[in-house]
């Protein structure tokens, strides 16, 4: 970590990712600050790179979004060249939420969200097509039973 995190710090942060529509006059109250202290502490967190901007979470469900997928995949190829190449294909596929290199018995991991079964196999054939993949399978997520839980800031 880069920067020196204090309690004052990691108590803002642990109200940030819980709701981070809280108004900075709400924050400095429940942690104690005044509001021009809490900004000063606000930008020296994104300046140290601790925070990463502000956005609301959207209930995927809600709009039709109804099948979570995640992906498996092996390479032959694991030059840093084509890594990079792969890792570009697949953000132009927007229903790819993550995508992660993992060690193991696979390469990368995908979490793909999207409309049912046919919208899964649209991103499939649009994954697939372009680069040589040794294997892919997906596994098919039945019931989200923990979901975007706020990391464990308390030092």
């Amino acid at each position: 970590m880069g920067i020196k995190i204090d309690n004052i710090d990691r108590k803002i942060l642990d109200l940030l990712q819980r709701d981070a529509a809280l108004s900075q006059r709400g924050i400095a109250e429940k942690v104690g600050l005044s509001q021009n202290a809490l900004w000063r502490r606000l930008k020296r967190l994104e300046e140290g790179g601790v925070l990463r901007g502000a956005r609301m979470a959207i209930d995927g469900r809600a709009l039709g979004l109804d099948l979570t997928v995640f992906v498996m995949v092996r390479t032959r190829n694991h030059s840093m060249e084509w890594a990079e190449g792969f890792r570009t294909h697949v953000a132009r596929i927007p229903q790819v939420v993550e995508m992660h290199r993992i060690g193991g018995d696979w390469d990368y991991m995908l979490k793909i969200v999207t409309r049912g079964m046919g919208g899964y196999d649209a991103v499939y054939r649009r994954l697939t097509t372009g680069f040589e993949l040794d294997t892919v399978t997906g596994f098919f997520s039945m019931e989200t039973m923990l979901d975007d839980r706020p990391l464990d800031v308390s030092g």
